[in-house]
């Protein structure tokens, strides 16, 4: 298997291409064919037809949003056992006050960075994109859906 480039936060986003590139675009294009026949030839069919193109757009779509939920809630539990084992013992009961987010961006974050990237985003409540920048040894998610 290819090597995976060091990731960043430059390049930590990920498009899966099966989606991004594919599913979204032609339930979209299908969507408005079938509204865009419907107003043209109106009739039963043809709004019965406008209505299963919004099912599949829909579909489609929230296939992709349940598959991220779950994801983060897995990801948020393995960052609050993992942040049990890495916190010194005055950090650990305030675990709990990290946002979802923030628990999300502290993944990327290696061993050593995440007792001082914790304490900051509890002080100064870090919005995720500013913990993900804040790190400088980055630990990459090549799972991401």
């Amino acid at each position: 298997m290819a090597e995976q480039p060091p990731q960043t936060f430059a390049n930590h986003v990920r498009r899966d291409p099966a989606f991004h590139f594919f599913l979204a675009p032609l339930a979209i294009v299908l969507f408005g064919a079938a509204i865009a026949h419907a107003v043209r030839h109106p009739s039963s069919e043809t709004v019965w037809m406008a209505l299963m193109g919004l099912t599949v757009l829909c579909a489609v779509f929230l296939i992709r949003i349940y598959s991220l939920k779950v994801q983060n809630r897995v990801i948020r539990l393995e960052e609050r056992l993992r942040l049990k084992e890495l916190l010194p013992a005055p950090l650990v009961p305030r675990i709990g006050e990290l946002t979802g987010g923030q628990l999300i961006a502290l993944r990327f974050a290696s061993d050593a960075e995440v007792p001082a990237l914790v304490s900051n985003a509890l002080d100064q409540k870090m919005a995720p994109p500013d913990i993900k920048k804040a790190i400088t040894n980055w630990r990459p998610d090549y799972s991401r859906v």
